[in-house]
């Protein structure tokens, strides 16, 4: 493989498994806060309603409620498992680290043949697909485009996939986004 093969293929993997990192993070994150924040959030209103029992929507806000209880109660389905998510989601930054030392060793070489580069490669994708975990949570992939490129340093990836507005906002969420504006513009018009 050239030089300029390998570069791209280093930063198209270092890409999908600091994706991978960020998105097991962000699984375990959501699994250990969301429930508490929700739950912090009932009392407070139910704190409010019966200070105040005479609001006009109290019943919409309890079944909001309700609803909110329901969703916390199926994230804390994975709490036997989110230790695990944190450990895979920091193995996989390793991984990524790595993969990003060989990318500057290879950048920097000027050497004609990069065998051993390509099997090292090749060596921490296997450890990559060995590890990963395919179940994770709902709205994970969105917090992880969050965590990728708002938080993590990705320059050496970017020096190759020249990343757009397109690739930072994940489809499903502008999807989504548009669907509730949709909605709303709808709902406001009856």
């Amino acid at each position: 493989m050239s030089k300029d093969l390998l570069l791209r293929s280093l930063a198209e993997n270092g890409y999908n498994v600091l994706f991978g990192a960020k998105k097991h993070l962000a699984t375990f994150d959501i699994v250990e806060k969301i429930p508490g924040i929700f739950a912090t959030i009932s009392l407070l209103i139910g704190v409010w309603q019966i200070y105040k029992p005479s609001f006009n929507y109290n019943s919409e806000v309890s079944l909001i409620l309700i609803f909110l209880s329901i969703i916390a109660l199926t994230i804390s389905l994975y709490n036997s498992e989110k230790e695990r998510y944190k450990e895979v989601g920091t193995q996989l930054t390793k991984i990524h680290n790595r993969l990003r030392t060989l990318y500057y060793k290879v950048k920097s070489s000027q050497e004609a043949s990069f065998q051993a580069e390509e099997e090292e490669m090749e060596r921490l994708l296997d450890e990559f697909y060995q590890i990963n975990l395919s179940k994770q949570i709902l709205l994970s992939d969105w917090y992880a485009h969050y965590k990728f490129f708002f938080q993590a340093q990705h320059e050496w990836i970017s020096e190759q996939k020249f990343f757009t507005w397109r690739d930072k906002i994940p489809v499903s969420f502008r999807f989504t986004a548009a669907l509730l504006i949709i909605t709303i513009v709808i709902l406001t018009l009856l």
